[in-house]
């Protein structure tokens, strides 16, 4: 009976240590996941599905956010700001991984000089960073901030010359403040800027520049063309520049690395309208809070209001519909009888800027 009675009670606290063990560890998983919980929070914002569903994401959002009435109560629904978030969240997230491929590291990075500060216009009064990237719509967002910086009190009233002469919008850039102030801008303050297909800006910029040049400056026609024509025309003849930059010309001059960096030091700063989104806001050397997409602007352009904390101040100006979408007919009138050879350079100089923000490789002229 005596060993009977000694293991029971040799089982008994065995169980019981168990017990004990499991009581202990139960709370200190509790204690863990509390701490976790309360101390990451902003972690878990990064938690969202895997970047590989961004883009069908974006359509999705933009489809539903197209489809509702003007009408409806406050603009844009609730359901598509919050929703949208998760889009910026994983453009974030690949712009954050592809910044981290040593392959793509000369088409991400570039150190932070003042050509950079330069493209980058300041609103102090609530705390935001403007990046400028030509050919994406830039204009409208210039007139927001020259708003909130007081110089008008709404778009409408804004002159179109005013918005481009730096001297009188009253828009600071972050190149003309100290390193001190500088750093604490980039460090504090709400920064964004827009992108769009690398492919379809360059269409944009060769047509604004060097076809219609609405705004009429003469430097692209009498100096920039010619310097392009001479050197990358097939069958030059000095009688055919007066007909003017062929879009072919111009793809050739862009993926020539060697032979347009010597055009470029002529060109000066007038060649930002088809540099790199990288060389302009350098995206993997700056923390950008958001970056939108020129076409998905309908849906991006009240969420970056609201999350700068200024949809209650201004309002982004009306887009006329249809105007941002993708137009893949137009990319391939311009792009064809242009020679593969010539189309491949042309993407090795953006591949860059098609992987950094989820611009699909455009197969059907590469191969």
């Amino acid at each position: 009976m005596a060993p009977m009675m000694r293991r029971h009670w040799l089982l008994v606290g065995v169980c019981g240590w168990v017990l004990l063990i499991l009581v202990f560890i139960s709370k200190f998983i509790n204690f863990r996941m509390a701490d976790d919980y309360g101390g990451r929070v902003e972690m878990l914002n990064w938690t969202f599905p895997s970047v590989k569903s961004m883009k069908p994401l974006q359509e999705q959002l933009a489809q539903k956010t197209a489809s509702q009435s003007p009408a409806s109560s406050g603009g844009p629904a609730e359901f598509e700001l919050s929703d949208w978030h998760l889009v910026t969240v994983q453009r974030l997230q690949l712009l954050s991984r592809v910044c981290k491929d040593s392959s793509l590291w000369n088409l991400t990075h570039t150190p932070l000089r003042k050509f950079v500060l330069d493209r980058i216009f300041v609103c102090d009064k609530h705390k935001i960073l403007f990046c400028q990237t030509p050919k994406v719509g830039n204009t409208q967002w210039k007139k927001v901030l020259i708003v909130l910086n007081g110089k008008f009190s709404k778009v409408e009233d804004i002159p179109e010359n005013v918005v481009h002469h730096h001297e009188i919008n009253g828009l600071p850039r972050l190149s003309s403040m100290s390193d001190t102030e500088i750093t604490e801008r980039l460090h504090t303050y709400f920064k964004f800027f827009i992108v769009r297909d690398p492919f379809e800006r360059l269409i944009s910029a060769f047509k604004d520049k060097f076809v219609k040049n609405p705004r009429f400056e003469p430097w692209y026609k009498h100096n920039i063309a010619p310097a392009i024509i001479r050197k990358y025309r097939k069958s030059h003849r000095d009688s055919e520049e007066s007909a003017g930059l062929h879009f072919e010309d111009f793809v050739r001059y862009l993926g020539d690395e060697a032979g347009r960096q010597h055009l470029d030091r002529q060109f000066g700063e007038h060649i930002i309208h088809w540099l790199t989104y990288t060389e302009l806001c350098a995206p993997c050397d700056i923390s950008y809070d958001v970056v939108g997409h020129h076409e998905t602007l309908e849906s991006d352009a009240p969420y970056i209001l609201k999350a700068a904390g200024i949809a209650d101040l201004v309002s982004y100006p009306t887009i006329p519909p249809g105007i941002t979408s993708y137009n893949r007919t137009k990319v391939e009138h311009y792009f064809s009888g242009i020679s593969k050879r010539d189309i491949r350079r042309l993407y090795a100089r953006y591949q860059g800027d098609f992987s950094l923000f989820g611009y699909n490789r455009p197969d059907f002229l590469l191969d």
